[in-house]
This record gives structure tokens, C-alpha cells and sequence, in this order.
């Protein structure tokens, strides 16, 4: 019988008392900034706005609302540093976009556009150290979020085996396996949880957070009525595809079918969200442009230097776009002129001897890759999307791999998910697994992820991760 769970979870708790802290901060850095304004503080502040405790608890909920909004308060959150950043900065726009239109709305609840600033500066950099501090000192066995997978058969094995590292685990805790009726064990025997509790008495006693359904053979197979009952009671329930996903950053091929692309979430395109797409690439493509022009005229001039003249500097190569179209991509040229004069098409590889003593600078650098920003204006690629790839390697990799094709549905990118998560590819085998990040791209597209995506990419550049 369905029963609402009595606790919730040591994370949930955990995240619930930092957002409490975080309002707390929020709240108090309204009073902050007025004492830093003002010379006679509170009280003269409040001759010229009124009570100012409204108006704080107005700052403070909006904040906790934006903050919500992008997931920072999710007990499975875990990102580096770079990436919470953007997060909290993202964040505070949305609240102040917000906080703009409330005191547009509602005049007498403005407190200045002077202590509006100083407070969101106050806050932004309270809730950050906050942060810095939680991640610190809370004990991260107690915040992870405990998993229990169903099945121990070959498809639960996958889990130890392709998320062994800890750092593949800084989320979780898999609390134990649990056999399904016609799994034959594949995991590890000291793992498996030999308890005669029914599902929900075992989920609530040991305070299961998810539920990973791995088992073998679904038909007949799975307990979907306690199934059910945990998911009503506020535990998740995921596939093991959707784990690896949620986990990894991306899309295991092997363990989806047609059908999965279909029906799961994601994959979702339209009118405005192309909109806002495309004029988010020309705004990057610009500010890039606006940055970079210098380093086009050093690297311009360095390869003229070194081909005393002879050769061009750019250099135009059919790629794949997207649903399938070629274009002519632009990069420096950073090869021998001869470097396919057979006609034959080849990956590039590690310490390639085509390439030039400029070309192996700008290869490491990514300064190559810079004209490409023009195809970006033109609108054949976007900033952030999967590599473009040669028609050649596409016709190969596409009768091999499955659903590689599936990467195409959305314009090619001068940086990507896959770029920076994975190192320059040079095998079926390195596309395959390209293949998987483009894939996690493709469902799961946002401005926050390409934020994230640009931000990592100068980390990739700046230590040369990757390049060939």
C-alpha cells in the first residue's frame, strides 16, 4: 500500500539547509549594502524607501527562486568549479531580470538601483564562498544520493565496469544490488543484497534516494507494482541508460534502441529556441571575433613566414552540416600543401609529420580551428555543436556506428560537449565514443550548457587537451 515516505534524504536535508543559509545571506546582504550606502544606515534609508524587511525578503525569495531554477539546489548536483560559477551567475541574471520587472510592477518596493547592485554583488560572492565551503567540509558520503540497483545480471555489471573511477561517482553511492528472478549474477557477490524485506520496507529502511532498473530481461521480470509505490513515495526511478546519462555526460549507444530517441526526453526543437540559438552564436562569433583579430594577424603572418610566401594561409575543406548538407569549412592551413595529394583522405594522428612547425602551434592552441568563426556568421555551423566531420570519414563511421548520423540534426559547432570531454579522434573507436558526448549534446541543448561548454573550452585551449 502506497505511503508517503516518513524522511527525507541526508542530501535532500543537506541542500535544504544550505538554501536556508543562502536566503539567510540573501536577506541580510539587502541590510549589508544600505549600511554601506548610506551614512545613517537602516534608518535613513528607510525615511527614503520605507521598511526595508519587505523589501529584503522580496531580494531573498526571488534569489532562492532564480538559483532553484538552474539546479542548485538539486541534491545530485555535482560540477567543478568553472561550472558553478556560470551556474550562480546565471542565477543572479535571471534574478535581477526578475527584480527589474517586480520594482517596474510594484515602484514602492525599489530600493535604489545603488543598493539593488551593492546587494547582488554582496550575495553573489556570499553564496559562492558558501558554496566553496559546504562542498569542503560536508562530509560527501552523507550528500551523495544513495542508489539502489535492481538486477545482477550483465547489464547491472555495466555500472561498476564503466563507472569505476570515483571521480565517475562523486553523486552517488550504490548501497547494493538486488536480483531480479531470471538474472544470472555478473556482479560482484560481496555487492549483492540478499534481503527478504519487500522492495518498499528495503527502500525506506536504508533511504534509497533512486532506483536503477538494470535487469536483464524486463518481460515478467520487474516488480512494477512496488515499483510504483517507491516512485509515488518520492523515489526516483531510472533506466540504466538514462543513470550512464545522467551520470556521464553521455549516451551510451549499446544500451538504446529507435525507440528510445523517440520517446525519452530531450530532442526537442522549434522556432524560438532556433532563434535564440542562432543569436547566440552571432554574439559569441562577434565577441570572439572582436578578441581574436590580432592573433589572425600574428598566425597570418607566421604562416606566410615559414612558407617563404608560397602556399595559401586559409585553407576551404568539405565538412558535413547539419541534416546531412556540406559546406566548405574555413581554417589556417596548418599541413604541408601536399599533404593529400594522393586524394586520399586520412585522420590526423599524433605527431602527424604533414603537419608544419607553425601548423603543430596553432593545432595545440586550437588557433586553427579561428576562420571557422566566418562559417559561424554564415550560418553553416554554430559556436558550441559536434565536430564537423569530412563526407568521406561520415560515409564510413555512418554504415559501422550505429545512430551516427543522429549527430547531424543540428548544426556542427566550433567547440562542443565532445571536444572538451574527450581528445582529438582518430579511429572508429575515438568517433564512437565522440559519438556518445554529441549525442547527450544533441538531446539535451541549452544556452546554460554552451555557457558552460565555451567556459571549458578556454581550459582546453590554454593547456592544449586534445590537440593533434
Amino acid at each position: 500500500m502506497y505511503a508517503f515516505r516518513p524522511l527525507a534524504s541526508t542530501a535532500s536535508i543537506r541542500f535544504f539547509l544550505l538554501a536556508g543559509f543562502e536566503v539567510a545571506l540573501c536577506f541580510l546582504s539587502m541590510y549589508l549594502a544600505i549600511a554601506v550606502r548610506f551614512e545613517g544606515g537602516v534608518a535613513q534609508a528607510q525615511a527614503s524607501f520605507g521598511p526595508i524587511g519587505p523589501k529584503a525578503f522580496l531580494f531573498s525569495m526571488v534569489m532562492l527562486a532564480s538559483l532553484t531554477s538552474v539546479g542548485l539546489y538539486n541534491p545530485g548536483f555535482r560540477e567543478n568549479r568553472t561550472a558553478l560559477t556560470i551556474r550562480v551567475a546565471v542565477g543572479f541574471t535571471m534574478g535581477m531580470v526578475a527584480l527589474s520587472l517586480l520594482f517596474y510592477l510594484f515602484p514602492y518596493m525599489f530600493v535604489g538601483r545603488g543598493v539593488l547592485a551593492l546587494a547582488l554583488c554582496i550575495s553573489f560572492g556570499g553564496v559562492m564562498v558558501m558554496r566553496t565551503l559546504f562542498f569542503s567540509f560536508v562530509d560527501q558520503e552523507q550528500i551523495k544520493r544513495r542508489v539502489l540497483v535492481l538486477g545482477t545480471g550483465k547489464r547491472a555489471a555495466l555500472l561498476d565496469e564503466r563507472l569505476r573511477r570515483k571521480s565517475d561517482r562523486r553523486g552517488f553511492k550504490v548501497v547494493g544490488y538486488l536480483g531480479a528472478a531470471q538474472d544470472k549474477a555478473a556482479v560482484d557477490e560481496s555487492q549483492v543484497l540478499r534481503d527478504q524485506r519487500p522492495l518498499g520496507r528495503l527502500v525506506k529502511d536504508e533511504a534509497i534516494d533512486e532506483i536503477v532498473v538494470a535487469v536483464d530481461e524486463r518481460r515478467k521480470n520487474l516488480p512494477v507494482n512496488e515499483l510504483l509505490d517507491c516512485k509515488l513515495d518520492g523515489v526516483e526511478v531510472t533506466n540504466l541508460a538514462e543513470f550512464f546519462e545522467k551520470e556521464s555526460g553521455r549516451i551510451m549507444i549499446d544500451l538504446v534502441d529507435p525507440s528510445w530517441f523517440i520517446f525519452s526526453d530531450g530532442f526537442r526543437r522549434g522556432p524560438i529556441r532556433g532563434a535564440v540559438k542562432r543569436l547566440f552564436d552571432v554574439f559569441v562569433a562577434l565577441v570572439a571575433l572582436l578578441l581574436s583579430w590580432p592573433v589572425f594577424l600574428l598566425t597570418a603572418a607566421a604562416i606566410l613566414v615559414e612558407g617563404r610566401g608560397r602556399g595559401p594561409i586559409l585553407f576551404r575543406q568539405s565538412r558535413v552540416g547539419a541534416n546531412g548538407v556540406p559546406f566548405q569549412t574555413l581554417k589556417f592551413r596548418s599541413m604541408r600543401v601536399d599533404a593529400e595529394a594522393d586524394g586520399v583522405a586520412r585522420w590526423a594522428q599524433s605527431g602527424d609529420n604533414r603537419v608544419t612547425r607553425v601548423g603543430s602551434v596553432i593545432r595545440k592552441l586550437r588557433i586553427d580551428e579561428l576562420p571557422q568563426i566566418f562559417n559561424v556568421l554564415r550560418g553553416h555551423m554554430s559556436f558550441v555543436g559536434p565536430r564537423p566531420e569530412r563526407p568521406e570519414f561520415v560515409d564510413q563511421l555512418s554504415q559501422s556506428i550505429p545512430f551516427y548520423a543522429e549527430r547531424h540534426r543540428v548544426k556542427p559547432g566550433l567547440t562542443g560537449w565532445a571536444q572538451i570531454r574527450y581528445p582529438y579522434g582518430a579511429s572508429r573507436e575515438d568517433a564512437l565514443q565522440k559519438l556518445q558526448f554529441d549525442l547527450y549534446y544533441v538531446k539535451n541543448y541549452s544556452v546554460l550548457l554552451d555557457l558552460i561548454i565555451i567556459v571549458n573550452t578556454v581550459e582546453v585551449v590554454l593547456f592544449g587537451k586534445g590537440a593533434r
